[in-house]
């Protein structure tokens, strides 16, 4: 049985990081609509180009555009078995529009929809203190998870930086923008029996855990 499951959580929360696992331990495809809007970017694809001339224009990229990319990636054989989304949808016409490009392309529908949350203040902290580094994205924490050497990137030694999204004002302005934007998807998935909460301030392992445990009872 396909396993789609849509993974929702403030920033800070530990959403990104918990859908990996997941997608790992599942083996099945991590999409991040971050991650595809930077590749369509960087290839300079049609529907990256269209994206761009949004984000030049200092304009939100449209639903229409957003939902392109993601059905393209959906309709690639690896998607077949399931997937996770990470970072779409924000609104309930995004979920609605997600559950008919599933119907369409993979025959497969939306199962489970993990809600990670944490207090405030722990998100804040979480935030503030993220480097990340230039050439890849991998990410540190100035405390939580340090690089070897101070600035430099464990992996390929590019140097680390705080993203202007990352500072505190803008994080604090971020969770509150996310409360607000998606309060009606939470609920829309609550109605619909599919949302589970999990408390994502604790360790990765045991927010996995249980992660793992709702999936199997689905």
């Amino acid at each position: 049985m396909s396993v789609y499951i849509v993974m929702l959580g403030p920033p800070g929360a530990g959403k990104g990081t918990q859908a990996a696992v997941l997608a790992k331990k599942l083996a099945i495809p991590h999409i991040s609509t971050g991650d595809l809007f930077r590749h369509h970017m960087r290839e300079k694809s049609e529907l990256g180009r269209l994206a761009q001339s949004f984000i030049d224009r200092g304009d939100l990229v449209p639903d229409e555009v957003t939902i392109a990319m993601v059905r393209e990636r959906l309709a690639q054989p690896d998607c077949r078995r399931g997937a996770i989304l990470d970072g779409f949808p924000r609104t309930t016409a995004q979920a609605e529009a997600i559950e008919h490009t599933l119907q369409d392309v993979c025959r497969g529908c939306v199962r489970l929809v993990p809600f990670v949350t944490a207090p405030a203040a722990t998100l804040v902290d979480r935030l503030a203190g993220r480097l990340t580094c230039r050439a890849k994205g991998h990410v540190y924490h100035r405390t939580l998870n340090p690089p070897r050497v101070a600035g430099t990137c464990d992996v390929d030694g590019s140097e680390l930086y705080q993203r202007d999204d990352d500072s505190e004002e803008t994080v604090r302005r971020r969770i509150q923008v996310y409360s607000e934007q998606t309060t009606p998807l939470i609920e829309y998935y609550r109605d619909k029996g599919m949302l589970v909460e999990i408390d994502g301030d604790r360790p990765i392992e045991d927010v996995t855990a249980d992660l793992m445990a709702a999936v199997k009872a689905d």
